[in-house]
């Protein structure tokens, strides 16, 4: 299992507390790319709702509705365990029809006429409140220079937990995939038990699969885990390891793609995190005016622009379309590669799924950072608010605050996946 990632505020001790997955703790609104247009064949609709998933909710509104699933769009996954306001569009139907869909955990607070299908990634960036506990309350004057510091120089950029499963294992079925290894994905999606951190039902089945009883192990598979069954049934059904991995969503195989990408970020971001706000010769540069990229042979000549907080250094979503840097940043990406175990050439030099690649910023700047203490009937808390771009992690500057890593690693903060 990877090492913890290294923190930015090295001079910052933390406040500690800890994440509660109470609805009332979390509260995530998403920040639209662009307004309603007022005309169109589609019907923009921001719903607030609680205690349910974005598929949930999408269900209930194009049950009540009358329309299919796939005539109602959206922009980004937000949890189950938060009050979450987000962007949705529905076609064939007016704003009047919208406005009228109400039930328990959601409202409707505004429909207008739209020409586009909202699809993911079609957002600014979320605005979050969240409550920490079991804290001192007192510590909140602690956080204002760290809030200063963050929003001067940037929130490292990592991938959340989330993204690598809850068994810490996508990226490496990601890396098997990718070198065509396909019993060693069976064996990390199906077997390798692990006491402890897989829940009772799959340890059984993982244990069943590991002990060559498939049959067994098939019959302990929770219903819910559905690429396992799907691999597994196949295995089953002709005892080929390649065919078993193409029976599983492909949505999911580019999940366990990304996760790769994902990990070797994560590596370059924290051999470079000290300096998140510095370029290096040979960087590649992200404009965050549009996110534009660019190569910076001379990083002194770039440097006062990074100080303003217009370009950040990049690190690598390897790709076919991926631009690679040069000198030192290059030899810090390949070192990466080198430790997952892959080469950048195994991205495109198979029919696997691939990734086209694009270059991720190093840094994020969040805004509208702000912290206040207060008690309710759950006891003392410290609530932290601030803004994050598309594709930013809440759990990353979370986790730099709050300096509770077992705490972080446990909560999902709606709207990490956005």
């Amino acid at each position: 299992m990877p090492s913890p990632l290294p923190y930015f505020l090295d001079d910052f001790p933390g406040i500690g507390g800890a994440l509660k997955q109470r609805a009332e703790d979390f509260f995530v609104a998403e920040i639209p790319a662009y307004e309603p247009s007022g005309e169109g064949e589609h019907v923009m609709v921001e719903v607030q709702k609680i205690g349910m998933t974005t598929p949930d909710a999408v269900r209930l509104i194009a049950r009540q509705l009358g329309v299919e699933r796939r005539v109602v769009g959206y922009a980004g996954m937000k949890d189950a365990r938060a009050v979450t306001r987000q962007i949705m569009t529905i076609s064939g139907v007016t704003p009047e029809q919208v406005r009228e869909v109400k039930t328990d955990g959601l409202a409707v607070l505004w429909a207008e006429r739209h020409r586009n299908k909202i699809r993911l990634g079609h957002l600014a960036g979320n605005r979050f409140v969240v409550r920490v506990r079991e804290v001192d309350p007192m510590r909140v004057i602690a956080l204002l220079p760290a809030l200063a510091v963050l929003e001067r120089r940037g929130v490292a950029n990592y991938f959340g937990q989330q993204r690598f499963g809850v068994r810490d294992e996508n990226d490496l079925l990601g890396a098997a995939f990718l070198r065509g290894d396909d019993a060693a994905v069976l064996r990390l999606l199906l077997g390798e038990p692990r006491p402890g951190v897989d829940a009772p039902q799959s340890l059984e089945a993982r244990e069943a699969f590991a002990a060559g009883d498939h049959e067994r192990s098939m019959s302990a598979l929770p219903h819910w885990a559905h690429s396992e069954r799907a691999a597994l049934s196949r295995f089953i059904r002709t005892a080929d390891a390649a065919a078993a991995v193409r029976a599983v969503d492909s949505a999911v195989r580019r999940l366990w793609v990304s996760a790769l990408q994902s990990r070797m970020f994560n590596d370059v971001l924290a051999a470079r995190v000290k300096d998140i706000d510095r370029l290096i010769d040979g960087d590649i540069a992200f404009k965050h005016e549009n996110g534009a990229c660019f190569a910076v042979p001379l990083a002194a000549a770039e440097q006062p622009r990074a100080d303003a907080f217009e370009i950040s250094a990049t690190g690598p979503m390897i790709g076919a379309t991926m631009l690679r840097p040069d000198g030192r940043a290059l030899e810090i990406e390949t070192a990466a590669l080198a430790a997952a175990g892959v080469s950048a050439e195994v991205f495109t030099a198979n029919d696997r799924d691939q990734a086209p690649g694009e270059r991720r910023p190093l840094r994020v700047r969040p805004t509208e950072l702000r912290a206040e203490s207060g008690v309710d009937a759950h006891g003392p808390y410290i609530t932290l608010g601030f803004t994050l771009p598309r594709g930013a992690y809440a759990t990353v500057l979370l986790r730099e605050l709050m300096r509770n890593d077992d705490a972080v690693a446990q909560a999902e903060a709606p709207g990490d996946s956005a």
